[in-house]
């Protein structure tokens, strides 16, 4: 059995900061970025991450994620189910008692992610260009812990989102949330359109932009 002196994984980047998106919203947070992606969304703020990043040991990420004496620790990419040792490090950073997220696209199988992680899952809108990559077997792994999140370009993407959830009773299942483009889509525009509608979904903004802007960083 491999041990995670020697698994690795390939790594963007490592930071401290406050949780930007989620329910988990201000919260102070490690997130492990990990490099590739499948996906090319059209609005996506992280291409950075689909190349390069470091070869970098799981047991080396621990200790990494250990140094910022974090509560909470968020996986994310890129995609960070392209790479299979993920799994790892999802469970090992669960036994190492810190509350773990994990934010996914659609298009990964999430089946195999340990229980104890918080899934983010992010369904493709018609706006992403992606829509077509959208894995719905996921829709049976989720649990009440679990997260859907749809980033929503317009109107037409709120529409679409608003029938998929009707369609399939997404609401049943877990919490939703509904995120504008940064940019793209006034936040106030979809806080009055939700509650026109009555949605039983959460408006989120992305926090870290509000804060520190645009670009990379925190």
């Amino acid at each position: 059995m491999t041990t995670p002196e020697a698994q690795t994984l390939r790594v963007s980047e490592i930071f401290f900061s406050l949780q930007g998106e989620t329910s988990r919203i201000g919260l102070p947070t490690v997130f492990v970025r990990l490099t590739g992606c499948p996906l090319r969304c059209g609005y996506c703020d992280t291409g950075y991450a689909f190349y390069g990043g470091e070869s970098v040991t799981i047991s080396s990420i621990l200790d990494d994620v250990s140094g910022h004496m974090p509560r909470y620790v968020t996986v994310t990419g890129g995609e960070p189910l392209a790479q299979k040792e993920c799994l790892t490090l999802l469970s090992l950073l669960c036994d190492a008692g810190y509350s773990v997220s994990l934010e996914t696209s659609g298009a990964m199988d999430i089946s195999n992610v340990d229980d104890r992680v918080t899934r983010v899952l992010d369904i493709k809108t018609p706006g992403s260009g992606e829509v077509k990559k959208n894995r719905w077997s996921n829709l049976e792994h989720l649990s009440p812990r679990d997260e859907l999140k749809f980033v929503l370009c317009d109107e037409a993407d709120y529409l679409w989102a608003v029938k998929m959830i009707d369609e399939n009773d997404l609401d049943k299942i877990c919490s939703i949330l509904f995120s504008p483009v940064y940019g793209r889509l006034d936040p106030t525009i979809l806080a009055e359109w939700i509650l026109r509608d009555h949605l039983s979904v959460r408006l989120q903004i992305q926090l870290h932009k509000f804060l520190w802007g645009e670009g990379p960083g925190r």
